[in-house]
C-alpha cells in the first residue's frame, strides 16, 4: 500500500491511507478472535472459514445481521466508541443463539464521515470484544469514508454474524405446552433498542449526561446508557448441552409484547408475572421522567431482562442452576398458559 495515496480524492473528503492505518491499529484486537478455522487475513477481498463438520450429521448455518441504532448518538456524546463493537455483536449472536446454533464468525461495516484511524480502531477493539464474548471469529468487515453523507464526527456501525447447528438440534417449540416455565436471563441495561425514545424522554442533546445520579447507583446518565448489551452465547451453549430447551427470546425492539411470543407457537401464550420481573432503576427513570405508560414501557424496553427460555416444569431448577454456575443469575418469570395473546402481564 506504499504506493497507493490519491491527493484528488483526499481533497475530495476521503483519505485512503488513514484506511490503512485503521486496519493496522485494529490488528491487535482482531488477532484475539482468531479461533479454529480462521483462515483469513483482515485486508483481503473476502473472510474465509473452514467448516469443522465433526460429529455432525446435518448441518445448518445460521445467520443473523443488526447494527446499534441510534445509541450511537451515546457514544458520539460521550466521545467513548470501544463498547458500541459489543453492541452490534450482541444484537446478531444473541439472535442466531436463540435457533440453537454456535456463532462461528462475524463481519462488520462502517460508515464515517471522516475516517480517523483511532476512533475506527477503537470502534472495532469493542466488535473484537463482542467476538471473543460469543466465541466468534472477526474474519473480515469494511470502512466506508463517506464525506457529505454522514456528519464528519459521526458513523454507523453494523454486521453480521454466522453460526452452525445440526438439523437434529434445532431449537422446536412443538413440545412446548401448558405448564412448561419461563425462564429470564438478566439484561445489562437498555441493550441496543429503544433509544429514540430515550433520547426524547431525556432531551439527551441538551440534557447533563455525565453526572452521578444516585438513583442509577451513581453512574452517570451516559454511562447507564452507554452500558454494552450483555451476550448470552455461551451461558446458552452451556444450557443446550444438559436440558432440553423448548424456546428462547432475544428481548429487543417490541419487548416483552412482541419478542416472547416469537418462540412460542400458536395456541400458547406466557404468562408473566410482573413482580417477579426484576425491573432495572433506568427503567424506572424513563417512565418517571417521561411519563411512559406501562404497557409501552413493557412492548419497548427489554425490562431487566435480556433473553428468555422455556423449559419443561420438572427441568426448571436444573437449567437455573446451569446457568447460574455459568454466571448468569437466571430466574422465573412465569409460565406457558393456553391463550391466543401471546404474552399476558399480571
Amino acid at each position: 500500500m506504499k504506493n497507493s495515496k490519491s491527493e484528488s480524492y483526499a481533497a475530495a473528503g476521503v483519505d485512503i491511507t488513514a484506511g490503512y492505518k485503521a486496519v493496522e491499529l485494529m490488528k491487535a484486537h482482531i488477532a484475539k478472535t482468531i479461533i479454529k478455522g480462521a483462515d483469513s487475513e483482515i485486508g483481503g477481498f473476502g473472510g474465509l472459514f473452514e467448516l469443522d463438520l465433526t460429529g455432525m450429521t446435518n448441518p445448518v448455518l445460521v445467520s443473523g445481521t443488526d447494527g446499534v441504532g441510534t445509541k450511537l448518538k451515546m457514544a458520539f456524546l460521550m466521545d467513548k466508541h470501544d463498547t458500541v463493537g459489543i453492541d452490534c455483536v450482541a444484537m446478531c449472536a444473541n439472535d442466531i443463539i436463540c435457533a440453537g446454533a454456535k456463532p462461528l464468525f462475524f463481519l462488520d461495516y462502517i460508515a464515517c464521515g471522516k475516517n480517523v484511524p483511532e476512533k475506527i480502531a477503537d470502534i472495532v477493539k469493542g466488535v473484537a470484544e463482542g467476538c471473543v464474548q460469543s466465541g466468534a471469529a472477526l474474519i473480515g468487515g469494511e470502512t466506508a469514508e463517506m464525506p457529505g453523507f454522514y456528519p464528519i464526527d459521526e458513523y454507523d456501525l453494523a454486521g453480521f454474524c454466522v453460526g452452525i447447528v445440526d438439523k437434529s438440534k434445532v431449537l422446536d417449540n412443538s413440545t412446548m405446552k401448558e405448564g412448561d416455565i419461563v425462564i429470564a436471563l438478566p439484561s445489562s441495561g437498555v441493550h441496543s433498542n429503544g433509544f429514540s425514545l430515550v433520547r426524547k424522554v431525556f432531551d439527551i442533546e441538551n440534557a447533563d449526561i455525565k453526572t452521578p445520579i444516585e438513583a442509577l447507583g451513581g453512574k452517570s446518565l451516559g454511562e447507564t446508557l452507554l452500558t454494552p448489551t450483555k451476550i448470552y452465547v455461551k451461558p446458552m451453549l452451556a444450557l443446550f448441552e444438559q436440558v432440553k430447551v423448548k424456546g428462547v427470546s432475544h428481548i429487543t425492539g417490541g419487548g416483552f409484547y412482541e419478542n416472547i411470543p416469537r418462540s412460542i407457537p400458536k395456541g400458547l401464550g406466557a404468562k408473566i408475572e410482573k413482580k417477579n420481573v426484576r425491573v432495572l432503576p433506568i427503567f424506572d427513570l424513563i417512565a418517571k421522567t417521561g411519563n411512559i405508560p406501562e404497557r409501552d414501557m413493557f412492548n419497548t424496553y427489554n425490562m431487566g431482562v435480556g433473553m428468555s427460555v422455556v423449559v419443561a416444569k420438572e427441568d426448571a431448577d436444573k437449567a437455573i442452576e446451569i446457568l447460574k454456575a455459568n454466571g448468569e443469575d437466571a430466574y422465573v418469570i412465569g409460565e406457558i398458559v393456553k391463550s391466543e395473546d401471546g404474552v399476558v402481564l399480571c
